[in-house]
């Protein structure tokens, strides 16, 4: 059985979905706790399904150094073999990166390398483009620039808003993350040969 810890800064839908995906006992993978980096509305999922949750505030914290470095601590003890940033708003130091690696994987709204960033789908909007995607990615040093694991397209409709469109996009990156974790449980993906 494939122990995730899922980070997450918001709501926590992709998180959702591999909660749901865990309720079928075949599933081989299960979420043994839930962090942030702020008090966010996600973190109600984890009281719902009755699973540890912790906080590690980036503010409380005198850098990015010393705050990945309580983050790293915090995850380490759930002795997770996946980890999961699910719409989790904060860059990991280097050293973080490096601590987790390679099992350490990304959500991403956009088909990566299009539009990297904090502002994928308004960067897909405003850049006149027809089609985006989603990705899930193995996380590296850089911005959105580890190895894709699996990506789809997501067309652009005439009127779309960067909201109508997210949701479309949240769909589709809620189906990749479930089947990646699925293949990474059933050792079809193997995050070190990314």
């Amino acid at each position: 059985m494939l122990r995730l810890v899922v980070l997450i800064s918001g709501g926590g839908s992709n998180l959702r979905a591999l909660l749901d995906a865990s309720d079928d006992a075949e599933f081989p993978a299960r979420v043994v706790a839930i962090g942030a980096d702020r008090d966010a509305d996600g973190l109600e999922h984890a009281e719902h399904y009755a699973i540890p949750s912790f906080v590690v505030p980036f503010q409380a914290y005198a850098d990015r150094e010393a705050w990945g470095e309580a983050l790293v601590e915090q995850i380490r003890q759930w002795d997770a073999d996946l980890v999961i940033l699910s719409g989790f708003m904060r860059l990991l130091p280097a050293s973080a990166v490096r601590e987790l690696a390679p099992n350490l994987i990304n959500t991403h709204p956009a088909y990566l390398p299009e539009f990297p960033g904090a502002h994928a789908v308004r960067d897909a909007l405003a850049a006149g483009a027809t089609q985006t995607g989603a990705s899930v990615i193995v996380v590296d040093e850089g911005v959105d620039s580890g190895p894709v694991i699996a990506q789809e397209r997501v067309p652009i409709q005439p009127g779309d808003t960067e909201e109508i469109l997210h949701n479309r996009i949240k769909r589709v990156e809620r189906e990749l993350l479930v089947q990646v974790v699925l293949d990474i449980a059933n050792s079809h993906i193997d995050l070190k040969e990314l």
